[in-house]
């Protein structure tokens, strides 16, 4: 299939427009991120981030209400995945010393509830843990299986046949359910997930992130340097750092304002960046091995014509594949969820700006850099 057969469009004369567009949105997003900021995940910036799934619909509202009551400071409360899916954040990594207390007592309450008179003393705490003795070993081993079904973490501290001390493990996780468990009735939930990441992991996958993406890039402009000219390798790494920096400035400028595009900037992201990158400059690729086909068969034309020319050639397969490649994304974006969102949204920009600076970006540089200095390009 071939579209655009017969096109023959002067997209070199429209260059100083596009250079105009690409700036305003350069700048735009830059002002955008110095003033709003970026807001990391949890990836980057430490804390827990816990999953729950209810068994039926849940009001968010409902579950926000009572989370924000519970003493763990700024807690960010959404849905994950559908209507019975919730996602909560905290920087917190573990429960506040101040609550430890009231967290015991109600887990010392839980088990008097189900073991009766089989009650038990707490013995020690530590910031993520309560020990509980009880009189016998065969009560020891009824708390341990209450506690497993109620979904805590529970063992006995030692294996010996007269243990008679239990060892619970109490994170954050463990709070929210104690609270939800009483205020939010006939629908039942359990935890899907408890990830928890220091600030210098944090800081160290930030780090490793931002190395990556500038290692690529300066890999690339290593390999087009050797397949093109090295003026070719310059106008596609500019168009990369363009396409990145743009669709970063997205996050930036659409955070708080669009509902759902509330995004955040995690590992996840980072792979959709990279992503972004291969697929960019492979289509900067295909056009610039045009221009390279059509300059060695037209040595005396103007480089403005056979640029012209090259991508009017490419455009059919520009088109063709950017619109399957965008049709799978949209896909992805609306029914892919909340996990998938952020990656989903950074691949969807980033074609169209991609596809955009192959053509008014890094061939259009190339241009200008040849008429400035007069260079001649051949290959």
């Amino acid at each position: 299939m071939r579209l655009f057969k017969h096109l023959n469009y002067d997209f070199m004369a429209k260059r100083n427009i596009f250079y105009i567009v690409s700036l305003a949105l350069f700048i735009f997003g830059v002002i955008n991120i110095l003033f709003r900021g970026l807001e990391f995940g949890i990836d980057f910036r430490g804390g827990s981030e816990i999953v729950l799934q209810f068994d039926n619909a849940i009001k968010i509202e409902q579950v926000r209400d009572n989370v924000n009551k519970i003493g763990l400071g700024t807690v960010e409360v959404k849905t994950f995945g559908g209507s019975t899916g919730v996602l909560i954040r905290t920087e917190l990594q573990q429960i506040p010393t101040e609550l430890f207390p009231r967290v015991a007592s109600e887990v010392q309450e839980f088990l008097k509830e189900k073991l009766g008179e089989q009650s038990a003393t707490q013995t020690t705490s530590t910031g993520g843990s309560v020990t509980y003795k009880f009189a016998t070993a065969d009560a020891a081993n009824n708390a341990v299986q209450a506690l497993n079904d109620a979904g805590f973490q529970a063992g006995r501290v030692a294996f010996e046949a007269d243990n008679t001390e239990v060892l619970v493990r109490v994170g954050i996780s463990d709070w929210i359910k104690i609270n939800l468990r009483d205020k939010i009735t006939n629908n039942n939930f359990d935890i899907l997930r408890e990830d928890r990441v220091g600030p210098k992991v944090g800081d160290e996958l930030r780090r490793d992130a931002m190395l990556a993406v500038i290692l690529s890039l300066v890999g690339i402009l290593i390999y087009l340097g050797f397949r093109f000219k090295f003026l070719f390798a310059i106008g596609a790494v500019v168009a990369l750092f363009h396409d990145a920096l743009i669709t970063l400035g997205f996050y930036a400028i659409l955070y708080g304002v669009i509902p759902g595009l509330n995004l955040e900037i995690d590992l996840t992201v980072v792979a959709a960046f990279l992503t972004l990158i291969g697929y960019s400059i492979n289509d900067t690729v295909v056009v610039f091995d045009r221009i390279r086909e059509v300059i060695k068969i037209h040595k005396g034309e103007k480089l403005e014509k056979l640029m012209n020319e090259s991508i009017s050639a490419t455009m059919s397969r520009t088109v063709l594949t950017g619109g399957t490649t965008l049709l799978t994304v949209v896909i992805l974006l609306i029914f892919g969820g909340e996990v998938l969102r952020a990656f989903s949204f950074t691949l969807f920009f980033g074609i169209i700006i991609g596809t955009y600076s192959s053509i008014f970006v890094a061939a259009a540089l190339v241009l200008d850099w040849a008429i400035m200095f007069k260079n001649k390009v051949e290959f």
